[in-house]
């Protein structure tokens, strides 16, 4: 509760309304919370992160999104797929196949759509959202959060009161940035630059919507390749900061080079239309060193990014927006607003991180699924639980040690989060789009 003396005008104010921010305050208001929802932007904005992974569908399951997922355009996905540096393609490694269950078919989402259908769902779930009105601060009694200010649309200024606030606020995360919090990866220094096609080619049949996963030639990054609705792929670059920003030309001529370079990209491509410009970020790989504090949270990419190699990131907004709200709501019954309570559901998560870092540091490292497979073909069910998402259960832990058995004699250890720098400016914003012709969607 406030301790400045006023009653607050709301229980929980939430900053931002991208996908963690709609879950949460939808999931808080399903228990009768009172919340309001701040969003800088004007719905539908640009947003990149547009494939989904099975373990989505239980937390869409609660926020009652699942109807409006089926109703949609979204390319159906059933499977995920790697080409190696070679041009060699995996076989599709289908979730139906480990887990028989309607959660196994998941989508590949434009996230202008589906960040407005996450955040109209909050308002018909009784969630009072304010769009377009900025945070401009988060006001504190000492350590403890008592609510925010905000600018409103027609410039004016206000403050509102709440018992917990929690910052949903994306890669520009508020009360990261206060706090110096941010602690970067010491492995995953990478950056991305992409655009979309339209008229590229995609497989036919229940294959058409697989995530592909493209090895560049030298082995230095990888493509995503992402079909979508209305004939658009997807399709970017990713390799390490100094590789693919130091020393190089554009961002268009950057990305020219790669594509020449990598023949399995070149001939997805032959024939189609490019209809944006080129988009890029950078410094990827970061996480917060405290979740929570006396009335507040953080979740999201306020919480931290990982990497987009596994499409995690939906899944990590989704998942730490449930859990956050769960704790809030428990912390409102019982009075206790406390740093404990609202992020004791931080270690577990930060462990599930882990688990989905390290299979992605293993494929940098040059793991190989194929391989895997084939010599512990008993563990192809587990590997394609960490592919799902299925982070938060110890029973994924059983592929390391086999894993670590096929290493080279001279190959070393992948050095934990926990070794990484912290740093306290704030990164560039996500999503920079640098030639702007073309429309987007």
């Amino acid at each position: 509760m406030s301790t400045n003396g006023k009653t607050p005008q709301t229980d929980v104010v939430v900053i931002g309304g991208g996908p963690a921010g709609a879950t949460c305050s939808t999931l808080l208001a399903q228990q009768g919370v009172k919340v309001s929802l701040f969003e800088r932007d004007k719905f539908p904005r640009f947003h990149i992160g547009e494939s989904l992974i099975p373990e989505t569908y239980w937390v869409l399951q609660r926020l009652n999104m699942l109807d409006k997922m089926r109703a949609s355009p979204f390319v159906k996905k059933y499977s995920v797929q790697f080409v190696n540096a070679a041009g060699k393609e995996s076989a599709p490694f289908y979730f139906h196949d480990n887990k028989p269950h309607e959660c196994s078919q998941t989508w590949q989402v434009v996230r202008s759509e589906f960040d407005m259908m996450m955040l109209n769902n909050a308002r018909e779930h009784g969630v009072d959202v304010r769009q377009p009105a900025r945070v401009l601060d988060v006001l504190f009694d000492g350590d403890r959060a008592r609510g925010v200010r905000i600018q409103n649309e027609d410039g004016s200024q206000s403050e509102l009161e709440a018992r917990v606030v929690v910052d949903a606020s994306g890669q520009s995360t508020m009360l990261m940035n206060r706090f110096k919090l941010r602690s970067w990866d010491p492995v995953l220094n990478k950056g991305a630059i992409w655009t979309y096609w339209k008229g590229a080619y995609r497989d036919a049949g229940k294959d058409e919507g697989a995530t592909v996963v493209i090895q560049t030639v030298n082995r230095q990054g990888w493509f995503w390749y992402i079909p979508q609705h209305d004939n658009v792929i997807s399709l970017g670059v990713v390799a390490p900061f100094d590789y693919l920003f130091k020393g190089r030309g554009s961002h268009e001529q950057t990305y020219a080079e790669e594509v020449a370079a990598c023949p399995a990209v070149q001939k997805r491509i032959e024939g189609a239309e490019r209809v944006t410009g080129f988009f890029a970020t950078k410094d990827y790989s970061y996480r917060t060193r405290q979740a929570a504090g006396d009335g507040w949270v953080l979740i999201g990419d306020a919480f931290g990014f990982l990497d987009p190699l596994y499409s995690s990131g939906v899944l990590l907004a989704l998942k730490s927006g449930e859990l956050a709200a769960d704790a809030i709501t428990r912390g409102i019954q019982t009075g206790d607003t406390s740093a404990a309570q609202l992020g004791h559901w931080a270690p577990q998560f930060n462990q599930g991180i882990d688990r989905m870092r390290r299979l992605v540091c293993e494929y940098y490292d040059g793991f190989n699924f194929g391989k895997f497979v084939r010599t512990y073909p008993h563990l192809r069910n587990t590997i394609t639980d960490l592919l799902i998402g299925d982070l938060f259960h110890d029973r994924v832990d059983a592929v390391w040690e086999p894993m670590e058995s096929l290493y080279p004699p001279d190959k070393q250890p992948i050095p934990p989060w926990t070794s990484a720098p912290t740093h306290d400016q704030p990164i560039d914003k996500q999503g920079e789009l640098v030639l702007p012709e073309g429309p987007l969607r």
